[in-house]
């Protein structure tokens, strides 16, 4: 039965204090006071010395005060000399960084306030429209160079008409260049004079 003048209890009853939530780990987990109190601190890490490479420059220059010319006499003094470069020369921060302008901004720069008053007087709308315009009417010289046709004799007669011909009466084709048979005037003067007439 249900507890008098207290609410019905529909929940689960806790585990002890001594319990511990989530993953346990054993030899290392001491609890609060371990982790408050201990001393277990992460010990340096030596850092591993680096051969450094062989200096070549200064045991050339070595060798040649010491009079040796063959490869062989070079190889033996490298091998009785051995020099290595220097942290400072081989390192890559010997150089001082470069020079930066005072006002230099890092990084990506900020885009550009929007232009509200262009916006609202739709001037965009008016630029690509422009535009189109412009596309359509190359196109539509494009397309009429495409589509000239070659000029043929049809063509050519309808921009350049041949002259009319001019209408004669029509003659009998066998009277045609004939000359007279007979001549009733004396003589050629009196021909003329009389055509003249």
């Amino acid at each position: 039965q249900a507890e008098l003048g207290k609410p019905q209890r529909n929940c689960y009853t806790l585990p002890g204090f001594d319990f511990s939530y989530g993953l346990y780990i054993h030899r290392t987990d001491g609890g609060v006071p371990e982790a408050i109190g201990h001393w277990n601190t992460v010990k340096p890490r030596t850092a591993l010395v680096q051969k450094m490479p062989r200096d070549f420059i200064t045991m050339n220059r070595g060798a040649l005060k010491a009079g040796y010319t063959t490869a062989h006499e070079f190889n033996l003094y490298y091998k009785a000399k051995d020099i290595r470069r220097k942290d400072d020369e081989y390192s890559r921060f010997k150089k001082c960084p470069p020079k930066v302008p005072a006002d230099l901004t890092y990084g990506i720069t900020a885009r550009p306030c929007t232009p509200f008053f262009d916006l609202l007087q739709h001037k965009y709308k008016e630029l690509w429209m422009e535009q189109q315009r412009a596309l359509t009417a190359a196109q539509q010289i494009e397309k009429k160079k495409k589509d000239k046709a070659c000029e043929t004799r049809t063509t050519f007669l309808r921009k350049h008409p041949l002259p009319a011909k001019e209408e004669s009466f029509w003659h009998l084709p066998h009277l045609e260049k004939v000359g007279p048979h007979l001549s009733t005037f004396p003589d050629r003067d009196a021909r003329k004079k009389a055509f003249s007439a």
